[in-house]
């Protein structure tokens, strides 16, 4: 097992509450965004896959093998951004790397569950939370700031494993809390 929430101290939230505005309201540490729609139980088992796009600042359809992804999984990206730019800070909420629209859209045709993002948002500024809404609203959930899939991934280009994801049974939120953990 391998925890994937990052660890939130008071000195880290009281930073992040500094720097951004919605983490006082279920965005702190690792969380879902699901946009007051309700996380279905059996998502909290998924097989799952994360993809290694280390540095990757923009990252697209040409970035993974998008023939591994099946219905109902958990695709996470590993891109070392958490590790790179500690979180909490101004930069890691405002410069991280995003997701592809097309990207997005081709996981959302694919019906998957979940996406997983070592960063603060699958999308950038005015379009992070219009795309939360957007995936919650087809049923797929976006988990930010995991930390420790390098340690799944073991310096290969893609893995696979079961992830294992229990939020905070919070209701009426935009954003819920979460412990996300890599069964190898």
């Amino acid at each position: 097992m391998i925890d994937l929430s990052i660890p939130v101290s008071i000195q880290t939230s009281n930073e992040a509450s500094e720097n951004e505005k919605m983490v006082s309201f279920g965005h702190l540490g690792t969380h879902f965004d699901v946009m007051d729609k309700k996380f279905p139980l059996e998502f909290t088992r998924r097989a799952a896959i994360v993809f290694n796009v280390k540095g990757l600042l923009n990252i697209d359809l040409s970035n993974i093998y998008i023939k591994l992804i099946e219905k109902d999984m958990f695709i996470a990206f590993y891109t070392g951004f958490i590790e790179d730019e500690q979180y909490g800070t101004k930069n890691y909420f405002t410069k991280h790397p995003q997701l592809s629209k097309e990207l997005i859209e081709t996981l959302l045709e694919k019906k998957i569950s979940i996406i997983g993002v070592d960063f603060a948002g699958v999308r950038r500024g005015a379009e992070h939370t219009p795309m939360d809404k957007y995936c919650a609203d087809r049923g797929v959930f976006i988990i930010e700031n995991l930390c420790n899939l390098d340690k799944v991934l073991e310096n290969a280009e893609y893995k696979t494993f079961n992830a294992n994801t229990y939020p905070v049974n919070f209701i009426g939120m935009s954003g819920l809390p979460c412990r996300v953990t890599a069964e190898i």
